[in-house]
C-alpha cells in the first residue's frame, strides 16, 4: 500500500478552555489535490497550520511521507504554505521574490535563477520577471506566490484561502489555473476554503469540517450526490430536508431526507404550468416518482435560473413546510417572476434522488 503524502492520526488542538480541532484523523495521497471545505470556526485552517508546524497539537500525529513531523519546526518539513495576502516583498522585483527561499537556503546563483524561471514558467508568467508586485494584477501577485513556493520542490503545498481576496471571475480563472498547474507539477496540494463551489470545482476529495470534526470525505460527486449529514446536505450547495410528519406525507417514510434543488421539477397542477412559466410541463411521471404540490410564495430571478421557494400543502393545516426549486431559464425572463408568486405548483422528482440522511 503507497504511503499516503499525509497522515493525521487523532489529532487535537486546544487554545485555552477551546478545542479548535477536535479528534481528526485523515489520510492525504501523494499528488492529490485535497480541499479543507468548512465554515469559520469549523477548524479546517487550524488543522492546515498543524500539518505546516505553525501550531503544535495538544495531541496526536502528524506524518509526512511516513515520518512522524510532529514535533518539527515548520523549516524542518517538506512543506510550503501560499496565504491569502501572498507576502511578496513589495521592494523586489518577481524573480527576485520568487528566488528568495533559495537565497537563504545558499543555493548558487545560477541554480537559483534556473529553478525561479522553471517556477515562473510553470504559473505561466514568462516575461514578467523584472516586473514589481505594485504592477501586476491580483492574479498575477496570486501566481508569483505560487511561484515562490513551488520553486523549493515540495512535497506538499499548504494552500490558505488564497483565491479570497479576488473577485468572482478572477477567481473562477484561476480555480482552473491553479488544478491545471497542480497536475502539472504533480504534487500534492492541500487547499483551505470556505467557499462551496471553490472547493467542488478543483479537488480530487473533499474534507467537510464542522466543529473541529470532520463530518465526511470523499470525491465532489459523493460529498454533493451522498452527504453524510444534514449539516453536509446544507452546507455543501443548497439542499431541501424533509422530516417527521411532512416527510411521511410526501415521501411515506419516516425520517430525514434531502433533495436538490435542480433535481425537482416544476409545473402547474396536472402540469399544465401557468402562463409564462417556462419548461412548465412536468409530463408523465415515471411510477416510482415523487409528486407534491403547493404554492410558490418567492420567485428569484438569477440569470441563468430562477430560484422558486414552495410552501407545501403535505403535512398539517398550518404547515410551513418549504421546498426550494431551482430551474433553468430556457424561456422565462426576469418580467415573468411577479406573476409566478402565489401559484398553485406541482413538484416532482425521482425518488432515489430523495437523500435519506441519518438522524
Amino acid at each position: 500500500m503507497e504511503t499516503p503524502a499525509i497522515r493525521l492520526t487523532g489529532l487535537r488542538k486546544s487554545f485555552g478552555g477551546v478545542e479548535a480541532v477536535a479528534g481528526v484523523d485523515l489520510e492525504i495521497a501523494d499528488g492529490e489535490f485535497f480541499s479543507m471545505l468548512g465554515p469559520s470556526g469549523s477548524g479546517k485552517t487550524t488543522v492546515l497550520r498543524l500539518i505546516a508546524g505553525f501550531e503544535l497539537p495538544t495531541s496526536g500525529v502528524v506524518e509526512l511521507a511516513g515520518a512522524d513531523v510532529t514535533r518539527r519546526a515548520p523549516f524542518e518539513r517538506d512543506v510550503n504554505t501560499v496565504f491569502q495576502d501572498y507576502a511578496l516583498f513589495p521592494h523586489m522585483d518577481v524573480i527576485d521574490n520568487v528566488e528568495y527561499g533559495l537565497k537563504i537556503r545558499k543555493v548558487g546563483r545560477r541554480e537559483r535563477r534556473e529553478r525561479a524561471e522553471a517556477a515562473l514558467a510553470a504559473v505561466r508568467l514568462e516575461g514578467y520577471s523584472h516586473r514589481r508586485p505594485g504592477q501586476l494584477s491580483g492574479g498575477q501577485r496570486q501566481r508569483v506566490a505560487l511561484a515562490r513556493a513551488l520553486v523549493n520542490r515540495p512535497k506538499v503545498l499548504l494552500l490558505d484561502e488564497p483565491l479570497g481576496a479576488l473577485d468572482l471571475k478572477l477567481r473562477e480563472e484561476m480555480q482552473l489555473e491553479l488544478k491545471q498547474i497542480q497536475r502539472q507539477v504533480g504534487i500534492t496540494f492541500v487547499f483551505v476554503t470556505h467557499d462551496q463551489q471553490e472547493a467542488l470545482t478543483m479537488s480530487d476529495r473533499i474534507a467537510v469540517f464542522n466543529a473541529g470534526r470532520i463530518e465526511q470525505v470523499g470525491t465532489p460527486a459523493e460529498v454533493y450526490d451522498q452527504p453524510g449529514s444534514a449539516f453536509v446536505a446544507g452546507f455543501v450547495g443548497t439542499a431541501n430536508v424533509l422530516r417527521d410528519k411532512v416527510a411521511r406525507a410526501v415521501l411515506g417514510e419516516d425520517g430525514c431526507f434531502a433533495i436538490r434543488p435542480e433535481k425537482i421539477a416544476l409545473g402547474g397542477p396536472a402540469g399544465s404550468g401557468p402562463a409564462g412559466f417556462g419548461p412548465a410541463e412536468l409530463g408523465e411521471a415515471a411510477p416510482d416518482d415523487v409528486t407534491a404540490t403547493g404554492r410558490v410564495v418567492e420567485a428569484v430571478y438569477a440569470g441563468a435560473t430562477t430560484r422558486f421557494v414552495v410552501r407545501l400543502d403535505a403535512g398539517s393545516p398550518d404547515s410551513t413546510a418549504q421546498l426550494v426549486a431551482l430551474q433553468q431559464n430556457l424561456r422565462t425572463s426576469s418580467v415573468d417572476v411577479q406573476s409566478y408568486r402565489d401559484t398553485p405548483v406541482t413538484l416532482r422528482w425521482r425518488r432515489e434522488h430523495a437523500i435519506r440522511l441519518p438522524d
